[in-house]
Parts: structure tokens; C-alpha cells; sequence
């Protein structure tokens, strides 16, 4: 989307946060064509830091997109938040009700107006100790079935430095080094027109997770370990490594 055309409350949310991001980061920008290409997509970036959305937001409109981050619900019920980010075309996301259904609607119909989507697919900041990716959800795998969107993974390191969620230590120091890489879509061609069984979705899932922890690894230059599972969760037959 050309930025003209974001609208008057997207644009004032830039003019507000983007200069503070300017300021407390130094940015290494990788892989930007390929948010370039028209239409919908699916953006699953890895999530180590609470303070990793705004990172990933300044990366998606330095692309030239504007990024539609899933919501709590809840938190859209928020006076004036909540209006703010319905202005901003934020997307909220209902969970474990019958409401669940309007919210994928409201994905489709986001990707259908050519939007960039941006799910984590872990669904909460990993807690794999050296902050490598976790297992992730299904939720951007049952989307990317439903509409045929490509899933385009957006590797991030440096945001834990501006937020560590290990020690909960913030640092406020200008221009914290911070690297993002967005690779080409996933192949997911073999699942098209699959029925979403658990299993077909847990298979495409693994293939996402796989391909941003190895971009990740390209990043930290490192090999990475085998996706990380939440403890307490039973292993799958063949898991992922």
C-alpha cells in the first residue's frame, strides 16, 4: 500500500512512534522485497521481546506496507485504545468463544484487501532459554489453507536488547543494534486444497517454525537446535529438528 494512502490515524501513529524508534535503534533491514510483491500476505515473525512488535511494525513500513497486528479483544474494549487501534486496522482476535469464527473472517478480509497480516506464530514470546523459536500455533497455517496467502517469515535479533524477557531488564539507550530479515514465502505448495486436519496443520506448521528459526540462525550465525517444546507438552511423533 502506498503510503499516501495509509490514512489520517495510521499516519499520525507514525509520526508519534517512528521517531522514537529512530532514535533507540540501529536498524540492518534485509529481504524487503519480498512484503513488495501485491496483495495479501501473512507476515510470522519470531517473538523473543515484548518490545519486538515495534520493531517489526518499523520494518513492515520501511517495506512500504502497513502492518495488521492480532489483538486481544479484550484489549480493543479499551476506551480510546480501543478506537485508536480499530483506526489503525488493527485486528482483534477473539479466543475460545463462538466469536472466534468473526475473527478469522476478519483475516480473510484483511487479506483479501491486499493487507499484510502479522501473526506470531508461537503466540507468546519464546521461552526457549537462548531465545530460539518455540513450537508453533496453527492458527497461520489454518489461514494460509483457507485463503492460499503466501507466508512470509520475518526473522528478528536485537529487540531482546531493548527489552529482555528473561530479567525484564529495559534499556533506553539510543541506537541498540537490531536485525531483521524477511525471506521468500514458504513452500507450502504440497498442503493446497489439504483438508485442515490437525495433523496436515501441525505439519505445515513445523514447516513454517523450520524455515524462520534457520533464518534466524543465518542472523546469529550459530546452528540452531531443534524446535523448542513447552514444557509440559507431550512430543509429537516426529518432531521437528
Amino acid at each position: 500500500m502506498a503510503r499516501r494512502r495509509i490514512g489520517f490515524w495510521p499516519r499520525v501513529a507514525v509520526v508519534l512512534v517512528k521517531p522514537v524508534m529512530t532514535g533507540w535503534t540501529r536498524r540492518t533491514w534485509r529481504g524487503t522485497e519480498h512484503l513488495r510483491h501485491p496483495g495479501g500476505m501473512i507476515l510470522v515473525p519470531n517473538h523473543i521481546s515484548h518490545a519486538d512488535p515495534l520493531v517489526a511494525a518499523h520494518f513492515i513500513y520501511d517495506s512500504g506496507r502497513w502492518p495488521q497486528f492480532l489483538g486481544k479483544a479484550s484489549v480493543f474494549r479499551v476506551p480510546l485504545i480501543g478506537w485508536i487501534l480499530h483506526r489503525c486496522r488493527q485486528i482483534p482476535v477473539e479466543r475460545g468463544t463462538v466469536d472466534a469464527v468473526k475473527s478469522l473472517d476478519a483475516l480473510v478480509d484483511a487479506l483479501g484487501k491486499g493487507g499484510a497480516v502479522v501473526i506470531y506464530p508461537e503466540g507468546t514470546t519464546t521461552r526457549e532459554p537462548a531465545l530460539w523459536p518455540m513450537k508453533g500455533k496453527t492458527g497461520a497455517a489454518r489461514l494460509a489453507l483457507a485463503t492460499g496467502a503466501p507466508v512470509v517469515p520475518v526473522a528478528m535479533w536485537g529487540p531482546e536488547r531493548l527489552f529482555d524477557p528473561r530479567n525484564n531488564r529495559l534499556s533506553l539507550r539510543p541506537r541498540i543494534p537490531v536485525t531483521v530479515v524477511a525471506g521468500p514465502p514458504v513452500d507450502l505448495s504440497r498442503w493446497t486444497g489439504a483438508t485442515p486436519t490437525k495433523a496436515v496443520l501441525e505439519e505445515m506448521t513445523d514447516e513454517i517454525m523450520l524455515r524462520l528459526r534457520d533464518l534466524l540462525a543465518e542472523i546469529r550465525q550459530e546452528s540452531p537446535p531443534p524446535l523448542w517444546e513447552r514444557p509440559g507438552r507431550a512430543q509429537r511423533p516426529g518432531a521437528a529438528a
